[in-house]
């Protein structure tokens, strides 16, 4: 007995959650895991499978020797022969528990999530149950599921679908990485529970309809309004509106207080008018050059800030969007620190009142020192704010290229995350019910942990890298492909008409109330408040007053307020301990 505890004892609850890992090594591949680590699991799995009862029948011939075997606790009596043949199906059980941790690794590789279609599903064959010895004969055989979110007990044909289901749809998700087996446990459960399939409500997905509608909407007016101008379109990418919109309103549900957001120039004015409730008749005299004041520094519309409130089913949440003047992805670390400054005033010590937004390009994300650098103090004392949702809008081209391979060495413009451990949820931007399914994981996620998550919005860009560019001439392929595409809200239509949620005319109402508010210059958005008056709102009146650049102003201070700073400042109290050197010194 002693001998078996101390056999035993690596695995006590202290070494859960590191023999989890080495465990999922061993059944991914096991000659990833040290050799002794290897003999261990599998001396393990034939003792767990298989316990031989030696007072059943006592000695008897070998030819004749009876035993019980125990497995997902259920005894039976079998004959010797029959102990090979359970031997057999036990290495089928532990190959199913191998193929479930496949798709949890590389389920991804296959998901649908290019609504081009231009990239061809990675052909993985540890994916395939034939990998791994399966036949058609076992796909009605029942097999014990594991760790996997369902019935404990599935035919093999069950599990597969399961596995396709939620990790090869709209959304592919990478979290295997994470060494926290909480986390992934947390992940499975909301992934594998639903398939990664959302059940919304005919309202929520009028909503969404709503929503996408208003995304488009704003970008074919402007480009019929103000013909050639840029505006850093967000055509391709309209699911954008509902997922941000969605954000919002968890986080007031969740008590979020204020939400900081930083993002470069595609669809920010789609974000401007359509999630933060900037006025369109202001927008418009920004195109046509009449606005009160002159930008300054040259800056242009679509640098701009803003900020507003947004009313919630559970309370007013505060949105501000940072000024980015240029140069992309730089504006993170200024959002975090906007971010820690306000959970300071607020006294919010695990970011549960202040949320950071950050809305990246997939070729930035990818190719911006920055985006690391910031990832890299998010957990620290210091700078960390509670986690951040990353955002990409991933339009498979960056500004030129359009081929992974002549712009990254990673595979998923995402994999700087990874260093971090920071989960990734790939989503298709042509579903935009997966979207928000997505957004609301990766913001529970959030709240849970208190850890970045991020989510990759798979899209395209319909236009070029603004609007005076010709796309074609340097991506003939992917516009023709392009060209074709009826757009995102045209398919969620199709889609809703099919359920009968929606009529076609229906649609065609939202297009024209859109437009009709369009020329009114208002913001259809019943959700803005504009009247709200936030107790930390700062007053900018003095600011705003004209002075001249050269105004002497007073800035000396008092020599008697010095010499007493400077007494407090060498003044050690009595009480302190000073470092001993430090002390010789003084």
């Amino acid at each position: 007995m002693n001998k078996q505890l101390f056999d035993d004892s690596v695995l006590s609850g202290a070494n859960a959650s590191f023999i989890e890992a080495v465990y999922e090594d061993y059944l991914h591949n096991p000659n990833s895991v040290a050799s002794a680590w290897r003999e261990y699991f599998d001396q393990f799995a034939k003792q767990q499978d298989t316990v031989v009862n030696k007072s059943s029948q006592g000695i008897v011939s070998s030819a004749s020797v009876t035993t019980a075997t125990t497995y997902s606790g259920s005894e039976s009596q079998i004959t010797l022969p029959d102990v090979m043949a359970a031997d057999s199906e036990d290495r089928k059980q532990v190959a199913v528990l191998q193929l479930i941790n496949m798709y949890r690794y590389l389920g991804l590789n296959q998901a649908k999530l290019d609504p081009l279609g231009l990239k061809q599903q990675s052909d993985v064959p540890e994916l395939d149950p034939a990998y791994f010895g399966f036949t058609e004969a076992d796909m009605q055989k029942v097999f014990n599921t594991g760790s996997l979110v369902g019935p404990e007990h599935a035919t093999l044909r069950e599990i597969l679908q399961i596995l396709r289901e939620t990790y090869c749809g709209s959304v592919g998700a990478e979290y295997m990485y994470i060494s926290s087996v909480e986390q992934k446990r947390w992940i499975q459960a909301r992934l594998e529970g639903q398939r990664s399939n959302p059940n919304y409500s005919d309202d929520y997905k009028r909503h969404i309809l709503e929503r996408l509608n208003a995304a488009e909407g704003l970008e074919k007016y402007l480009h019929t309004r103000y013909v050639g101008q840029k505006r850093f379109s967000g055509e391709g990418n309209e699911s954008l509106i509902p997922l941000l919109d969605c954000l919002i309103h968890r986080a007031g549900k969740a008590g979020i207080q204020q939400i900081v957001m930083g993002m470069a120039h595609r669809a920010r004015l789609n974000v401007l008018v359509n999630t933060l409730g900037k006025m369109p008749a202001d927008l418009f005299r920004e195109f046509e050059e009449k606005q009160p004041q002159d930008l300054p520094s040259g800056d242009v519309k679509y640098h701009q800030g803003f900020s507003s409130a947004i009313t919630t089913s559970d309370g007013i949440v505060r949105l501000a969007l940072a000024f980015n003047p240029s140069h992309l992805e730089i504006v993170n670390p200024v959002v975090e620190g906007s971010v820690r400054a306000r959970q300071h005033l607020l006294n919010d010590k695990l970011g549960d009142k202040v949320l950071p937004v950050l809305i990246h390009g997939d070729a930035a994300f990818a190719g911006q020192g920055v985006v690391m650098e910031t990832l890299n103090l998010s957990q620290t004392r210091g700078y960390g704010t509670g986690g951040t949702v990353h955002i990409i809008i991933n339009n498979q081209i960056g500004f030129t290229t359009s081929d992974p391979r002549d712009s990254r060495s990673t595979l998923y413009c995402t994999d700087v995350s990874k260093m971090i451990e920071a989960p990734i949820f790939h989503v298709n931007g042509d579903d935009p019910e997966a979207v928000i399914m997505v957004t609301e994981l990766a913001f529970d996620f959030r709240m849970r942990f208190h850890k970045d998550v991020v989510i990759d919005m798979v899209c395209f860009r319909r236009l070029g890298h603004n609007e005076q560019d010709e796309p074609m001439v340097t991506q003939p392929k992917m516009y023709q492909i392009i060209s074709k595409h009826p757009g995102t809200r045209k398919r969620y239509v199709d889609k809703l008409v099919g359920e009968g949620v929606i009529k076609p005319e229906d649609a065609d109402g939202l297009v024209q109330s859109y437009r009709n508010a369009m020329d009114e210059g208002v913001n259809p958005n019943k959700a803005v408040c504009y009247d709200y008056k936030s107790p930390y709102t700062i007053n900018w009146e003095p600011f705003l007053k004209p002075f001249k650049w050269n105004k002497k102003v007073k800035t000396g201070v008092a020599v008697q307020t010095l010499k007493q700073l400077a007494v407090r400042l060498t003044d050690i109290p009595e009480d302190f301990r000073l470092q001993q050197e430090l002390k010789d010194y003084c």
